[in-house]
């Protein structure tokens, strides 16, 4: 099994991990050379950034610190030509150098102002591919905040449009063309019509849709390029003298709609339309057409000519880099939630220790009578509760403590039919359905049963007139990355097993499903639930590697999936932690290092009642000088994170000193960042009991 360190390693490059044939060009790079380091050492925004860039198919280059150092994805690698992949991490303007007097003023003012700059069909000139060229971009250049709320860098999403921009300059240079020609060509049609088929072959040079029709819908010309959308979009193939009328017979409507732009044209009226045509058993496409009337030498309509743009393939490519924006804000969004919860979290942690912890020692002397004994007895479930909901922001921040086993999924959601019952009351019908032979997935059991209860009282008041709750568990394999309702997720091909909890309530809308996981929305009513309960699984589900999808409607119930990953090795017993009664310890000296106040009074009475003599610190900096003063204890208690040297840094060096030291860091975050493997660690808040038991714990090693 990993240390706990390499499994944190493999998480902070993981998000590199799935970024196509970059991302992994960016795994492999000697980053030594690069400003930014290597990449477990970037900023979280950098990290998160990264990610979102090399998962989108817009083409997204990032331009990061100061030097604006280039990171990209594969989208956008083809568009610097020679250029990839020396760009990769070095400053732009090694690779930018001959647009750097034009590129560098867009980049340092979105920089300075923050504002995005964005601009179409923007010209650049470059030389990509060993020569000299102008080249045209759709361009949304956007400042990147840093973990510290300064500008880290500019993310530019760009298209580039030299294809389209030089079709249309050449489109222009026909249609001119074409008038000149026009003159001549319309005094022909009107004295010789048999040589109708002369525009055709006029016109057959572009590759622009035109096509020409008389006063009663006949074509007098159309091209080869016209002719074939309309292959595309109906399975047919109009030709010079065919009606329009018995083209499209077999399909009135879009004769109707057809007709209602050439009577326009044909009435003399020159005017530029976009619209979508097509049958939907073959092809929907959208087109810009311009019309105009065709004259005779003295003046006569006789018909009206069109030239046409296929402008599909552009505005997809604009819905798609839509996409990739909203996304953007949608991660940047989260991130910062995510960071928020986690802190406040952690300071909740250290304002509940002094009051779990002295609630517990009144109940243990039991203080006062009957009635200050249900007073304190309310207090303590009440700190309880919150110590719960701490738990549920630490869910959805992704930064709860996980015991992640192989787990018979099967088994526990069968075993929790009985409680889930008890829970839901007899108005709910529940149905559990595991199939045998069903594989262990990578999980901690305690909370997946935790979540599975979450969703089941969710489920429970979605029926307030009572139905059916089904829950089941069975094997899904995902083809690819598209997963529906999945908030953000991205899970990887491969086999998952799938918990799902159904019901038959009143369901949700768009609305109310897009903002299902975020933290604190409900739609009980007030003081009756925390809001929490769907980001907590969601948080756990991407904390597992897995994901959280929810389908719902209104008046037809909801199913939220929770996808886990499938375990490769075996399963095993879940040891559970052994009830420790509250005795005193072997005597010593315990020196306590704490930077808040309250904190260090509740643990310091606690470790008195367990027998220790208690020195006190308020930071690690005080803690050494008294060792360095003579003290020599036989226990450290000490917070993690403090005021600058950390307690983890400090436990070290005095292990340094005294290899015999026993050492306890404390910890109100739930992960085990910066903590190193061989160090016992203790969650805040605490009781006696459980600051008794990993003391315990820690005696028994030193044996």
């Amino acid at each position: 099994m990993l240390s706990e360190t390499s499994a944190r390693q493999s998480i902070d490059a993981g998000f590199l991990s799935d970024g196509g044939e970059l991302g992994a060009m960016m795994r492999a790079l000697d980053w030594s050379d690069s400003p930014l380091g290597p990449p477990n050492q970037w900023s979280q925004a950098l990290k998160t950034t990264v990610s979102m860039l090399l998962a989108a198919q817009a083409q997204i280059v990032l331009f990061w610190g100061p030097q604006y150092v280039a990171l990209y994805n594969d989208a956008y690698a083809p568009g610097i030509g020679a250029n990839h992949p020396r760009a990769l991490g070095r400053p732009a303007i090694e690779n930018w150098g001959e647009l750097w007097d034009d590129l560098e003023p867009l980049l340092s003012g979105v920089r300075l102002t923050r504002k995005t700059f964005a601009a179409k069909d923007r010209p650049f000139y470059v030389e990509r591919h060993g020569y000299g060229e102008t080249s045209y971009w759709d361009v949304s250049y956007s400042a990147v905040p840093d973990d510290d709320g300064s500008v880290g860098g500019v993310l530019c999403i760009v298209s580039e449009t030299t294809e389209r921009v030089v079709g249309e300059t050449q489109l222009r240079a026909s249609e001119a063309r074409y008038r000149e020609l026009n003159a001549t060509l319309e005094q022909r049609v009107a004295e010789r019509t048999a040589e109708r088929h002369l525009l055709a072959t006029i016109v057959e040079t572009t590759d622009a849709q035109i096509q020409a029709l008389d006063l009663d819908y006949r074509w007098l010309a159309i091209n080869a390029s016209c002719a074939d959308a309309y292959q595309r979009i109906y399975g047919k193939r109009p030709k010079v003298g065919d009606s329009l009328h018995e083209f499209l017979a077999d399909r009135p409507e879009h004769l109707a709609a057809a007709k209602a732009l050439w009577s326009r044209a044909l009435g003399g009226e020159a005017f530029t339309s976009i619209e979508e045509f097509g049958d939907i058993s073959f092809d929907r496409r959208v087109y810009e057409m311009k019309f105009e009337a065709l004259r005779a030498p003295d003046g006569t309509r006789i018909g009206a000519f069109l030239t046409g743009t296929d402008l599909t393939d552009r505005l997809e490519e604009q819905a798609r880099l839509a996409q990739a924006e909203e996304a953007l804000r949608q991660a940047q969004k989260m991130e910062a939630m995510g960071q928020l919860t986690g802190g406040v979290a952690h300071d909740f942690n250290n304002l509940l220790t002094p009051i779990v912890g002295l609630l517990d020692m009144f109940q243990r002397k039991g203080i006062g009578g009957e009635r200050e004994h249900r007073l304190i007895a309310g207090a303590a479930q009440a700190a309880e509760r919150a110590k719960t909901l701490v738990q549920r922001l630490l869910a959805f921040a992704r930064r709860q403590p996980l015991q992640a086993v192989p787990v018979d999924i099967g088994r526990l959601v069968a075993d929790m039919g009985e409680l889930i019952a008890s829970t839901t009351g007899p108005q709910i019908q529940v149905t559990v359905d595991t199939p045998e032979g069903l594989p262990e997935a990578m999980a901690d059991p305690n909370q997946i049963e935790m979540a599975i209860l979450n969703l089941s009282v969710n489920a429970r008041d979605a029926m307030p007139d009572g139905g059916k709750l089904r829950i089941s568990a069975k094997s899904r394999t995902l083809e690819s990355r598209t997963l529906e309702h999945a908030h953000g997720s991205d899970l990887a091909p491969g086999t998952y097993v799938c918990i799902s909890v159904a019901d038959t309530g009143i369901g949700m809308d768009e609305e109310t499903l897009a903002h299902a996981v975020e933290p604190f929305f409900s739609t009980k009513g007030i003081g009756q639930g925390t809001g929490l309960g769907l980001s907590m699984v969601h948080g756990l589900a991407s904390q597992l590697g897995g994901a959280l999808t929810i389908k719902s409607a209104v008046a037809a119930g909801t199913t939220v999936e929770l996808w886990l990953p499938v375990s490769h090795a075996a399963a095993g017993a879940v040891d559970a932690l052994p009830q420790t009664e509250l005795r005193p310890l072997p005597a010593g000296t315990a020196l306590l290092v704490d930077d808040e106040p309250l904190v260090r009074m509740s643990t310091a009475e606690m470790l008195r009642e367990l027998g220790y003599t208690v020195v006190e610190a308020n930071s690690a900096e005080e803690a050494l000088q008294r060792v360095k003063d003579g003290l020599r204890p036989n226990l450290l208690v000490t917070d993690h994170l403090m005021p600058g040297m950390s307690g983890t840094d400090l436990g070290l060096a005095l292990r340094n000193q005294d290899p015999e030291l026993q050492i306890l860091v404390v910890s109100g975050y739930a992960n085990n960042e910066g903590i190193t493997p061989d160090v016992s660690r203790l969650t805040k808040p605490f009781r006696s009991d459980e600051l008794a038991a990993s003391l315990s714990n820690l005696t028994k090693a030193g044996r």
